[in-house]
């Protein structure tokens, strides 16, 4: 055969060989007489060729239709490759909320049009396999092909919902999810429903992922905390609200804005739970015996590790629904950082706010968030869970507190190291290295691993004195321990080289101080009564309760108290924006105080 002109031959042909048939020559392209062309740079998909034109010609118009006009067809209407970009992403986003992962199976059933096209590129973006339906196939084919292929999700023209309800319920094996390129039908949902799939409209289907967060904005922004969860949101193009301003006005602006995740600091939480507290024990009897059974038996539910949503939901709907309401309605996430929880606040708060609480751990020279609970972690309780995974952790010794990093129980401060830390303190270079070793950040927060691998925040470093007899006492650590008692709202413990024992300021919990009173037939109100020695006792015997249940060492326990009815507060300077102890403060505030304590009690 003469060559032809567009041909090169590149192997010879064979002939019938072992029973098989003879081959003719392999021809090429006179155009690759080189070699094949090589593949263009970066397209490796059908997603590169979509993403790559939208790059290059953002503004272009890609998909058209003819618009209808009082029943007449019109001019074709176009959407750019951005407009059509934008599209895909959603829906793309919207395919993976109904939980379908890279290699499912997504069925795109009708004639050409737009959504075709968005629908199509979703799937290349996610590496989902695209199932096509012709528009003309029988009801038997589509069936057939929905359940060879296991499709999960199907997009359908809104004229073939018809049909494909016709393929039920065989098809509803594998899948669980329709969505209509136009509206639904009241009883075609019905039905679709009816056999345990979830159908969309198009117009449903684009706006089920947009972000729909709220947050409540009243923890100091020039604080790490709040500044990087109001990054995180304004990444997400999600909501901030403000609020006025006023502590005691907080749960009102909660209650107005609803927000979807509420940040706070462990003082918020714990008057949270105090004013639940007191309505729930100013309720009727039977009111407050159907909380503490609802109450006991959701967290023990909880304990044997049924989720927060499903250890208990009739006790949410009866019980609990009010609490969440109480703080909008919609909290889904409750996040506590910037000083330890408490757990039974913690405890507590996971069980009546039908939300996820918890607790993290950072500081401004690690960009905020480096340790955080995990949900439904019940073991976590009291915790600030695993490190986040873009740092490294270890403990280091405090032989002075008697901390041993390699102990059974590993106890140590915190050290830190990663890319999120800071570079040192401006114009302090003794200061920075006096924190910053080897790479290693020195938090001065001492901390126990727990063998989950989470990590308890148990003392600071600083906050640590010795007693007159030579015995070192970790305040911190104490504190956490007494602000268990329930009669204490917050405490201060105080005691210097001086004194040979501690003594502590404390707010005690007004419903127990009254209900302590009314019991023992003592008068006054609350003021009143913080000022009378026996109730000064009573709270002492509280104290003493709660250091003897933990163990706590003879030199470890309080042996006076001032009730003060004021909360510490961060008016008085005794607290910092984030409600910390501000110490030295405290000691100038009630200095009169510790010298009369001392004073009468040595």
């Amino acid at each position: 055969m003469a060559q032809m002109k567009y041909l090169i031959e590149v192997e010879k042909p064979k002939d019938a060989l072992d029973g098989r048939p003879s081959v003719g020559p392999v021809y090429r392209s006179v155009f690759a007489k080189d070699g094949f062309p090589p593949p263009i740079p970066g397209m490796d998909s059908c997603w590169d060729i979509f993403r790559s034109s939208v790059e290059k010609y953002p503004d272009n118009p890609m998909l058209g239709r003819r618009e209808i006009v009082n029943g007449m067809p019109g001019q074709y209407v176009w959407i750019t490759y951005k407009q059509v970009y934008d599209l895909v992403i959603k829906v793309g986003n919207s395919i993976r909320s109904r939980g379908v992962e890279p290699g499912g199976k997504c069925g795109i059933y009708g004639a050409n049009c737009s959504e075709w096209i968005v629908s199509m590129e979703a799937c290349n973006a996610h590496g989902l396999f695209c199932v096509p339906l012709y528009d003309t196939l029988g009801v038997g084919a589509v069936e057939y092909i929905i359940c060879h292929a296991e499709v999960s999700i199907a997009f359908v023209e809104e004229k073939k919902i018809p049909e494909l309800l016709k393929t039920f319920p065989n098809s509803t094996k594998y899948m669980k999810t329709i969505v209509s390129f136009g509206k639904v039908a009241p009883e075609q949902r019905e039905q679709i429903e009816n056999f345990g799939l979830t159908v969309y409209s198009w117009e449903e289907f684009l706006k089920l992922l947009i972000t729909k967060d709220v947050y409540l904005s009243y923890l100091p922004l020039a604080h790490i905390f709040d500044r990087v969860i109001e990054e995180l949101f304004i990444s997400h193009g999600a909501s901030i609200g403000f609020w006025r301003g006023d502590i005691k006005l907080l749960l009102e602006d909660i209650g107005e804005l609803k927000p979807t995740i509420f940040c706070a600091v462990p003082r918020v939480l714990d008057r949270i739970r105090s004013g639940l507290m007191q309505k729930i024990a100013s309720g009727s009897f039977l009111k407050q015996k159907l909380f503490n059974v609802a109450y006991s038996y959701k967290l023990k539910s909880m304990k044997k590790g049924h989720s927060h949503d499903e250890a208990s939901p009739l006790c949410d709907k009866i019980i609990f629904d009010k609490v969440k309401q109480g703080l909008g309605g919609n909290v889904r996430l409750i996040l506590s950082g910037a000083a330890p929880l408490a757990i039974h606040v913690e405890a507590f708060l996971r069980v009546v706010s039908c939300a996820h609480v918890l607790q993290g751990y950072g500081l401004t020279e690690t960009c905020a968030g480096t340790f955080v609970s995990l949900p439904n972690e019940m073991t976590m309780l009291g915790t600030v869970g695993p490190p986040a995974p873009n740092v490294d952790v270890c403990l280091e010794s405090v032989p002075e507190m008697n901390y041993d990093a390699l102990s059974s129980t590993p106890r140590g401060e915190i050290c830190i190291r990663g890319k999120t830390l800071f570079s040192g303190y401006y114009k302090q270079e003794d200061l920075t290295k006096e924190v910053l070793i080897d790479g290693w950040f020195h938090t001065g927060d001492i901390g126990e691993w727990q063998h989950d691998g989470s990590l308890k925040i148990i003392d600071r470093k600083k906050n640590i004195f010795k007693l007159s007899q030579g015995e070192y006492v970790a305040v911190e650590n104490l504190e956490n321990i007494y602000v268990l008692a329930s009669a204490v709202d917050s405490i201060w413990v105080y005691g210097n080289s001086f004194e040979s024992f501690l003594v502590a300021v404390i707010n005690p919990n007004n419903n127990a101080l009254e209900n302590w009173a009314k019991e023992h037939g003592v008068g006054g109100d609350f003021n009143s009564l913080c000022e009378n020695p026996k109730a000064k006792e009573y709270i002492l015997g509280e104290l003493s309760k709660t250091g003897k249940e933990k163990k706590l060492k003879g030199f470890e326990f309080v042996k006076s108290v001032h009730l003060d009815p004021e909360p510490f507060d961060i008016e008085r300077d005794l607290l910092t924006p984030t409600y910390k102890k501000k110490r030295p403060q405290l000691l100038k505030y009630y200095q009169d105080v510790i010298d009369k304590m001392y004073k009468s009690a040595s």
